[in-house]
């Protein structure tokens, strides 16, 4: 229900709050938009649910098309939209929101939305008569083109009813030839796709005779059994799981390379920046080599603790962050991949004139200093990570350096902060006993440590999560990300002025950071991006993460529950 002005009157907070999310609404044409997706995305989960394509197999006919590329059509028609839609708003951003901006004006198609409903109901029907017949022939055949042509009628009536044809059509034309291109990349990328698990084995294979050879370069008598991908020293010998072939860097990469694009686009030119994601996806695998490579040598001289522990699961991730870290570089150093006016900006200062500061590293800096530093010890640790001090350190050392940057941002912090932090704090434990966590002891080798070490150990760990962790964390997703997301000039953009899209994506990116906890994770960047933006200053947020992780640091010293450590 919709507050009305009496009772925003009675109710003060909840009128601050109304005020507040009118802030963040967006406006009438997104919205439409946003409804439309929405509801498009969860009638096609609702359906895929009762929809298993494995009971049409062998039934021949269209039915055996269904079956094999059934799935892919829908993977296919979701790529497409947001294809097309990204990079709709990269060619004419402006174009299309005029375009659009006269939904506010317009009328809502109830009448077709009455009839979606109806097309919708006889979908389902046509569904569940698909997936559940047994006899195959022409009548299945006849009942696959009923299905598709409702299919089709019901999701375009559903169009019409948010948006009318009018204005799709101008949309359309607006963009040129930007649809077909979409059409034929979602098109190459579902077939790639559905042939990919024949390039699994040839990958891995690649990936283990190049491996082979590079070893062969430190080492002699290389024990080698490619029947079994076994490969190694005499002393130490690993299998080269599908896992390794490096698929999963070339995912991270792909992620990476298209969030920096689009973060970045006014940076980059097009399509000459598109060249940077194969790039980067093939020094990842050539970095993915050099890590199998060395997992080996380190085993063979001792250190297996060392190689299949903190090595093995982190080598990977230190690898990719600097190829991210060289993707970012070479995408703002190399002048053939600027736009126009950064190029005569980047000579004009090459020849002299003074380069402005990086507005983006004070707020990154803190973060990737701990995310490094972080990596960089547990690969290095053969169980306990007693370097985790590091952490701190490096955190504490380029907030120092950067201390004149972020003294002019608003610190202060009051009630909504705390209050936001204790919100947190307990649907992080709620999430934990929901969720039937086990339980976990205090580490066997702290316990067993002198105990002015494990004092030492434990008050650096503290610390960390209650000082410079909220602090880094904070500025890289609140005071950046959040921000950036809504702006360019993020620097100058005030906490108010944040839009909803870009509180929810910033917490989503939180979110996953967390791992298994996501959930919690997700809300908890809710909680604290709303805490900043309700009072329009960092010091909000900071003071929030801060309490959360101090409250966590009691809860897990004083029950035991180092599960949170």
């Amino acid at each position: 229900m919709i507050p009305n002005s009496s009772d925003t009157d009675s109710f003060p907070l909840a009128a601050s709050i109304w005020g507040s999310m009118g802030k963040l609404r967006p406006p009438a044409w997104l919205q439409r938009l946003l409804l439309l997706g929405g509801l498009g995305l969860a009638e096609v989960i609702a359906i895929s649910v009762f929809a298993d394509n494995a009971a049409l197999q062998g039934m021949g006919g269209l039915n055996e098309i269904i079956a094999h590329w059934g799935a892919w059509a829908v993977h296919g028609c979701i790529a497409f939209f947001a294809l097309y839609g990204t990079f709709a708003a990269l060619q004419d951003a402006s174009t299309l929101r005029a375009t659009f901006g006269s939904l506010s004006s317009q009328p809502f198609g109830w009448k077709f939305l009455a009839v979606h409903g109806s097309a919708l109901l006889v979908f389902c029907f046509l569904t569940f008569e698909l997936y559940s017949k047994q006899d195959p022939g022409i009548t299945g055949n006849g009942l696959v083109v009923a299905w598709l042509l409702t299919g089709l009628v019901t999701a375009a009536v559903g169009a019409l009813a948010f948006v009318p044809m009018r204005i799709w059509v101008e949309a359309i034309r607006g963009t040129g030839w930007l649809g077909l291109y979409a059409a034929l990349a979602t098109i190459g990328a579902c077939v790639v796709g559905n042939d990919l698990r024949s390039l699994w084995q040839p990958a891995i294979k690649l990936t283990y005779y190049l491996t082979s050879s590079l070893l062969s370069v430190f080492r002699d008598n290389i024990v080698s059994d490619p029947g079994h991908m076994l490969l190694g020293t005499q002393r130490f010998r690993v299998n080269i799981a599908p896992e390794c072939s490096g698929f999963e860097g070339a995912g991270l990469m792909l992620a990476f390379g298209i969030l920096y694009l689009l973060c970045f686009r006014r940076e980059c030119r097009f399509p000459h920046a598109l060249l940077l994601i194969p790039a980067g996806i093939v020094v990842l695998f050539g970095l993915n080599i050099v890590r199998i490579a060395t997992l080996i040598l380190l085993g063979d001289v001792g250190a297996t603790t060392v190689a299949l522990g903190g090595f093995h699961s982190q080598a990977g991730w230190i690898a990719f962050t600097a190829v991210a870290f060289g993707f970012t570089l070479v995408a703002r150093r190399i002048d053939w991949l600027k736009p126009e006016p950064l190029r005569v900006a980047s000579g004009a200062s090459e020849a002299g004139a003074e380069a402005e500061e990086n507005p983006v590293a004070p707020y990154l800096a803190p973060f990737l200093a701990i995310v490094a530093v972080g990596m960089l010890v547990t690969a290095a640790s053969a169980g306990f990570e007693w370097l985790y001090p590091l952490r701190f350190l490096a955190a504490a050392a380029v907030l120092w350096i950067y201390r004149g940057r972020l003294a002019q941002l608003d610190w202060k912090f009051g009630k909504t902060g705390i209050a936001a932090g204790v919100v947190v704090f307990a649907l992080w434990i709620a999430f934990d006993r929901f969720n039937g966590t086990a339980q976990m002891a205090m580490p066997a080798a702290l316990a067993g440590a002198e105990p002015f070490t494990r004092f030492v150990w434990i008050a650096v760990r503290a610390l960390a999560a209650s000082v410079t962790v909220p602090i880094a964390e904070e500025l890289a997703f609140r005071g950046f990300l959040m921000r950036r997301l809504a702006s360019a000039d993020f620097e100058e953009l005030p906490f108010g002025k944040v839009t909803l899209a870009a509180l929810a994506i910033s917490a989503i990116a939180f979110g996953l950071l967390h791992g298994a906890r996501w959930i919690p994770g997700v809300a908890a960047g809710t909680i604290y991006g709303f805490s900043a933006i309700r009072k329009g200053r960092i010091g909000e947020a900071v003071a929030g993460h801060a309490v959360t992780n101090a409250l966590l640091a009691i809860y897990v010293l004083a029950l035991g529950q180092w599960q949170f450590w």
